[in-house]
Protein backbone atom coordinates (compact mmCIF):
# COMPACT_ATOMS: atom_id res chain seq x y z
CA UNK A 1 0.00 0.00 0.00
CA UNK A 2 0.98 3.58 -0.20
CA UNK A 3 2.60 5.87 2.57
CA UNK A 4 0.92 8.70 3.76
CA UNK A 5 2.79 11.45 4.94
CA UNK A 6 0.29 13.13 7.42
CA UNK A 7 2.70 16.40 7.83
CA UNK A 8 3.33 16.65 4.34
CA UNK A 9 -0.55 16.69 3.23
CA UNK A 10 -1.45 19.00 6.40
CA UNK A 11 1.79 21.52 5.23
CA UNK A 12 3.40 21.07 8.96
CA UNK A 13 6.87 20.25 10.11
CA UNK A 14 7.05 16.97 12.33
CA UNK A 15 7.41 19.28 15.22
CA UNK A 16 4.56 21.13 14.91
CA UNK A 17 2.72 22.21 18.53
CA UNK A 18 -1.44 20.56 18.30
CA UNK A 19 -2.52 24.48 17.91
CA UNK A 20 -0.15 24.95 14.73
CA UNK A 21 -2.00 21.50 13.31
CA UNK A 22 -5.33 22.69 14.13
CA UNK A 23 -5.00 25.75 12.38
CA UNK A 24 -3.69 24.05 9.50
CA UNK A 25 -6.22 22.02 9.61
CA UNK A 26 -9.43 25.17 9.70
CA UNK A 27 -7.12 26.52 6.57
CA UNK A 28 -7.05 23.34 4.56
CA UNK A 29 -10.54 23.23 5.12
CA UNK A 30 -11.47 26.51 4.25
CA UNK A 31 -10.24 25.82 0.87
CA UNK A 32 -11.04 22.46 0.10
CA UNK A 33 -14.41 21.68 1.59
CA UNK A 34 -16.47 20.25 -1.71
CA UNK A 35 -19.27 22.62 -0.88
CA UNK A 36 -17.42 25.88 -1.69
CA UNK A 37 -14.45 25.34 -3.17
CA UNK A 38 -13.78 25.33 -7.50
CA UNK A 39 -10.80 23.85 -6.78
CA UNK A 40 -9.75 20.56 -9.46
CA UNK A 41 -9.92 17.65 -7.28
CA UNK A 42 -11.16 18.96 -3.73
CA UNK A 43 -13.16 16.15 -2.81
CA UNK A 44 -10.35 13.51 -2.46
CA UNK A 45 -8.23 16.55 -1.31
CA UNK A 46 -10.65 17.49 1.86
CA UNK A 47 -10.80 13.27 2.51
CA UNK A 48 -6.97 13.49 2.70
CA UNK A 49 -6.38 16.60 4.77
CA UNK A 50 -9.03 14.65 7.15
CA UNK A 51 -7.05 11.51 7.04
CA UNK A 52 -4.31 13.47 8.47
CA UNK A 53 -6.20 15.35 10.69
CA UNK A 54 -7.52 12.70 12.39
CA UNK A 55 -4.28 11.39 13.15
CA UNK A 56 -1.92 14.21 14.14
CA UNK A 57 -4.55 15.95 16.12
CA UNK A 58 -4.70 12.49 18.59
CA UNK A 59 -1.82 12.80 20.68
CA UNK A 60 -2.20 8.31 20.98
CA UNK A 61 -2.58 8.01 17.14
CA UNK A 62 -0.13 11.03 16.10
CA UNK A 63 2.65 9.05 18.85
CA UNK A 64 1.87 5.82 17.43
CA UNK A 65 2.60 7.51 13.35
CA UNK A 66 5.97 9.12 14.60
CA UNK A 67 6.99 5.24 15.44
CA UNK A 68 7.03 4.34 12.39
CA UNK A 69 9.78 7.20 11.61
CA UNK A 70 10.47 9.68 8.81
CA UNK A 71 12.17 7.91 6.45
CA UNK A 72 9.38 6.67 4.68
CA UNK A 73 8.58 9.30 1.46
CA UNK A 74 4.74 9.81 0.27
CA UNK A 75 3.56 7.16 -2.51
CA UNK A 76 6.34 4.63 -0.89
CA UNK A 77 5.22 1.51 -1.02
CA UNK A 78 4.36 0.39 2.84
CA UNK A 79 3.49 -2.30 5.04
CA UNK A 80 3.93 -2.12 8.75
CA UNK A 81 6.70 -3.29 10.27
CA UNK A 82 5.87 -6.23 12.88
CA UNK A 83 5.05 -4.86 16.13
CA UNK A 84 5.05 -1.48 15.00
CA UNK A 85 3.43 -0.50 18.18
CA UNK A 86 4.76 -2.92 20.86
CA UNK A 87 5.64 -1.17 24.44
CA UNK A 88 3.07 1.86 23.20
CA UNK A 89 0.51 2.36 26.01
CA UNK A 90 -3.10 4.11 24.95
CA UNK A 91 -5.97 4.80 26.66
CA UNK A 92 -10.00 3.78 25.12
CA UNK A 93 -8.54 2.01 21.78
CA UNK A 94 -6.98 4.57 18.72
CA UNK A 95 -9.92 7.28 18.96
CA UNK A 96 -13.38 7.29 17.69
CA UNK A 97 -12.95 7.29 14.08
CA UNK A 98 -14.43 4.62 11.03
CA UNK A 99 -11.15 3.94 9.28
CA UNK A 100 -13.39 2.16 6.50
CA UNK A 101 -13.95 5.83 5.61
CA UNK A 102 -10.11 6.26 5.01
CA UNK A 103 -7.17 4.91 2.93
CA UNK A 104 -5.71 1.30 3.38
CA UNK A 105 -3.02 2.57 4.86
CA UNK A 106 -5.12 4.50 8.18
CA UNK A 107 -7.24 1.23 8.30
CA UNK A 108 -3.81 -0.94 8.38
CA UNK A 109 -2.50 1.16 11.39
CA UNK A 110 -5.85 2.37 13.15
CA UNK A 111 -8.93 1.25 12.10
CA UNK A 112 -9.97 -2.60 13.07
CA UNK A 113 -7.55 -1.80 15.99
CA UNK A 114 -9.19 0.96 17.12
CA UNK A 115 -12.97 -0.42 16.60
CA UNK A 116 -12.08 -3.76 18.47
CA UNK A 117 -11.14 -2.52 21.39
CA UNK A 118 -13.37 -0.28 21.88
CA UNK A 119 -15.84 -2.64 21.60
CA UNK A 120 -14.43 -4.85 23.65
CA UNK A 121 -13.85 -2.46 26.61
CA UNK A 122 -15.68 0.78 25.95
CA UNK A 123 -14.62 3.51 28.32
CA UNK A 124 -15.73 4.58 31.53
CA UNK A 125 -19.17 5.02 33.26
CA UNK A 126 -20.24 7.26 35.32
CA UNK A 127 -22.40 8.13 38.42
CA UNK A 128 -23.84 11.69 39.67
CA UNK A 129 -20.68 12.97 41.08
CA UNK A 130 -18.10 9.86 40.10
CA UNK A 131 -16.61 8.93 37.34
CA UNK A 132 -14.58 6.34 36.65
CA UNK A 133 -11.20 6.33 34.82
CA UNK A 134 -10.62 5.13 30.90
CA UNK A 135 -9.03 1.72 30.44
CA UNK A 136 -5.31 1.71 28.91
CA UNK A 137 -3.95 -0.99 26.48
CA UNK A 138 -0.90 -2.00 25.13
CA UNK A 139 0.37 -4.94 22.82
CA UNK A 140 3.42 -6.32 25.25
CA UNK A 141 5.98 -9.23 23.45
CA UNK A 142 7.14 -11.72 25.71
CA UNK A 143 9.47 -15.06 25.20
CA UNK A 144 7.40 -18.01 24.39
CA UNK A 145 9.33 -19.72 27.32
CA UNK A 146 7.41 -17.55 29.69
CA UNK A 147 3.93 -18.81 28.29
CA UNK A 148 5.11 -22.54 29.13
CA UNK A 149 6.75 -21.69 32.36
CA UNK A 150 5.12 -18.51 33.63
CA UNK A 151 7.19 -15.59 35.03
CA UNK A 152 7.21 -12.14 36.66
CA UNK A 153 8.84 -9.51 33.99
CA UNK A 154 9.24 -5.98 34.24
CA UNK A 155 7.93 -4.16 31.54
CA UNK A 156 8.44 -0.97 30.14
CA UNK A 157 5.58 1.40 28.55
CA UNK A 158 5.07 4.81 26.98
CA UNK A 159 2.34 6.91 27.10
CA UNK A 160 1.89 9.80 24.85
CA UNK A 161 0.65 13.09 26.36
CA UNK A 162 0.78 16.58 25.37
CA UNK A 163 3.51 18.65 27.47
CA UNK A 164 3.55 22.27 28.87
CA UNK A 165 4.83 23.24 25.51
CA UNK A 166 1.76 22.07 23.59
CA UNK A 167 4.08 19.48 21.80
CA UNK A 168 3.76 15.26 21.83
CA UNK A 169 5.56 13.72 23.94
CA UNK A 170 6.15 9.89 25.35
CA UNK A 171 6.81 9.40 29.59
CA UNK A 172 7.65 5.89 30.59
CA UNK A 173 6.54 3.70 33.66
CA UNK A 174 7.80 0.71 34.38
CA UNK A 175 5.71 -1.99 35.75
CA UNK A 176 6.12 -5.68 36.94
CA UNK A 177 3.89 -7.77 35.33
CA UNK A 178 2.94 -11.69 36.39
CA UNK A 179 2.94 -14.32 33.33
CA UNK A 180 0.74 -16.72 33.79
CA UNK A 181 1.37 -20.13 32.29
CA UNK A 182 -0.56 -20.73 29.42
CA UNK A 183 -0.95 -17.39 27.97
CA UNK A 184 -1.36 -17.78 24.49
CA UNK A 185 -0.70 -14.87 21.72
CA UNK A 186 -3.48 -12.27 21.29
CA UNK A 187 -4.66 -12.92 24.96
CA UNK A 188 -4.76 -10.43 27.14
CA UNK A 189 -3.36 -9.18 30.85
CA UNK A 190 -5.63 -7.37 32.91
CA UNK A 191 -3.93 -4.90 35.70
CA UNK A 192 -6.66 -3.65 37.82
CA UNK A 193 -6.43 0.35 38.72
CA UNK A 194 -3.41 0.54 36.65
CA UNK A 195 -5.72 3.09 33.60
CA UNK A 196 -6.76 6.63 34.13
CA UNK A 197 -7.68 7.45 37.87
CA UNK A 198 -10.91 8.10 38.38
CA UNK A 199 -12.37 11.67 39.47
CA UNK A 200 -14.80 12.36 42.60
CA UNK A 201 -13.62 8.91 43.97
CA UNK A 202 -14.51 7.29 41.20
CA UNK A 203 -12.71 3.87 39.95
CA UNK A 204 -9.40 3.74 38.16
CA UNK A 205 -9.32 2.21 35.05
CA UNK A 206 -7.87 -1.27 34.48
CA UNK A 207 -4.81 -1.64 31.65
CA UNK A 208 -4.90 -4.44 28.96
CA UNK A 209 -1.42 -6.07 28.38
CA UNK A 210 -2.27 -7.94 25.31
CA UNK A 211 0.30 -10.35 24.79
CA UNK A 212 2.48 -11.56 21.56
CA UNK A 213 5.04 -13.82 21.28
CA UNK A 214 8.70 -12.49 20.34
CA UNK A 215 10.06 -14.40 17.26
CA UNK A 216 11.36 -17.89 18.23
CA UNK A 217 14.44 -19.42 16.58
CA UNK A 218 12.86 -22.87 16.43
CA UNK A 219 9.25 -22.74 16.80
CA UNK A 220 6.41 -21.21 15.47
CA UNK A 221 3.09 -20.47 17.13
CA UNK A 222 -0.81 -20.95 16.03
CA UNK A 223 -2.93 -20.64 19.10
CA UNK A 224 -2.21 -23.36 21.57
CA UNK A 225 -0.06 -25.74 18.89
CA UNK A 226 3.73 -25.02 17.93
CA UNK A 227 5.36 -25.88 15.12
CA UNK A 228 9.35 -26.64 14.12
CA UNK A 229 11.37 -27.81 11.35
CA UNK A 230 13.68 -31.11 12.68
CA UNK A 231 16.82 -31.57 10.04
CA UNK A 232 17.58 -35.60 9.64
CA UNK A 233 20.20 -37.64 7.98
CA UNK A 234 19.01 -39.61 4.78
CA UNK A 235 19.76 -42.66 6.70
CA UNK A 236 17.63 -41.55 9.59
CA UNK A 237 15.26 -41.19 7.18
CA UNK A 238 15.77 -44.02 5.08
CA UNK A 239 16.53 -46.82 7.61
CA UNK A 240 14.74 -44.99 10.67
CA UNK A 241 15.47 -43.69 13.61
CA UNK A 242 15.22 -42.15 17.19
CA UNK A 243 16.06 -39.10 17.59
CA UNK A 244 16.16 -36.10 20.17
CA UNK A 245 13.61 -33.05 19.79
CA UNK A 246 14.01 -29.78 21.58
CA UNK A 247 10.42 -28.82 22.99
CA UNK A 248 10.22 -25.64 25.18
CA UNK A 249 9.60 -28.49 28.38
CA UNK A 250 12.73 -30.28 27.65
CA UNK A 251 13.96 -32.72 25.24
CA UNK A 252 11.93 -35.92 24.18
CA UNK A 253 12.66 -38.94 22.44
CA UNK A 254 11.08 -38.91 18.77
CA UNK A 255 10.86 -42.18 16.42
CA UNK A 256 10.81 -41.92 12.41
CA UNK A 257 9.69 -44.31 10.80
CA UNK A 258 11.55 -46.16 8.23
CA UNK A 259 10.96 -44.64 4.53
CA UNK A 260 9.95 -41.19 5.91
CA UNK A 261 10.03 -38.29 3.36
CA UNK A 262 11.19 -34.94 3.34
CA UNK A 263 7.85 -32.43 4.56
CA UNK A 264 6.30 -35.78 6.49
CA UNK A 265 4.65 -34.19 9.63
CA UNK A 266 5.07 -35.96 13.08
CA UNK A 267 2.73 -34.58 16.07
CA UNK A 268 3.98 -35.02 19.65
CA UNK A 269 0.69 -34.31 21.68
CA UNK A 270 0.44 -32.16 24.37
CA UNK A 271 3.76 -30.65 23.80
CA UNK A 272 2.39 -27.07 22.86
CA UNK A 273 1.02 -24.14 24.93
CA UNK A 274 -0.16 -25.77 28.48
CA UNK A 275 -3.22 -25.07 29.24
CA UNK A 276 -6.59 -26.88 30.32
CA UNK A 277 -6.01 -28.79 26.83
CA UNK A 278 -3.01 -28.56 25.89
CA UNK A 279 -1.70 -27.49 22.66
CA UNK A 280 0.35 -30.37 20.48
CA UNK A 281 3.85 -29.48 18.82
CA UNK A 282 4.00 -30.56 14.81
CA UNK A 283 7.55 -31.57 13.45
CA UNK A 284 8.01 -31.78 9.88
CA UNK A 285 10.69 -33.57 8.70
CA UNK A 286 13.62 -31.64 6.61
CA UNK A 287 16.39 -33.58 5.20
CA UNK A 288 19.57 -32.45 5.33
CA UNK A 289 22.52 -33.89 2.88
CA UNK A 290 26.32 -34.19 4.02
CA UNK A 291 28.51 -32.08 2.05
CA UNK A 292 30.52 -33.46 0.05
CA UNK A 293 33.62 -32.25 0.50
CA UNK A 294 36.42 -34.66 1.34
CA UNK A 295 37.16 -37.36 -0.56
CA UNK A 296 36.30 -39.96 1.45
CA UNK A 297 32.64 -38.09 0.89
CA UNK A 298 32.63 -37.99 -2.54
CA UNK A 299 33.51 -41.58 -2.97
CA UNK A 300 30.58 -42.84 -1.34
CA UNK A 301 28.14 -40.64 -2.87
CA UNK A 302 29.81 -42.08 -6.17
CA UNK A 303 28.61 -45.42 -4.95
CA UNK A 304 25.20 -44.66 -4.59
CA UNK A 305 24.85 -43.52 -7.31
CA UNK A 306 26.31 -46.51 -8.84
CA UNK A 307 24.72 -49.26 -6.67
CA UNK A 308 20.90 -47.54 -6.04
CA UNK A 309 19.08 -47.58 -8.96
CA UNK A 310 17.13 -44.72 -8.10
CA UNK A 311 15.92 -41.12 -10.15
CA UNK A 312 14.10 -38.55 -8.57
CA UNK A 313 12.62 -37.57 -11.51
CA UNK A 314 10.66 -40.35 -12.29
CA UNK A 315 7.56 -39.34 -11.83
CA UNK A 316 7.89 -36.15 -14.24
CA UNK A 317 8.67 -38.91 -16.64
CA UNK A 318 12.19 -38.11 -16.88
Amino acid sequence: MEYKDYYKIMGVERNATQDEIKRAYRKLARKYHPDVSKEAGAQAKFQEMQEAYEVLRDPEKRAAYDQLGANWRAGQEFRPPPDWDAGFEFSGGFGDADGSAFSDFFESLFGGRSRSRRDRWGGGFSEPGRQRGQDHHAKVPIDLEDSFQGATRSITLQSPTVDESDRVRTRQRTLSVRIPQGIKQGQHIRLTGQGTPGTGGGQAGDLYLEVEFRPHPVYRVEGADLYMDLPVAPWEAALGAKVQVPTPGGTVDLTIAPDSRAGSRLRLRGRGIPAKQPGDLYVTLQIVLPPARSEESKKLYQQMRERLAFNPRSKLGV
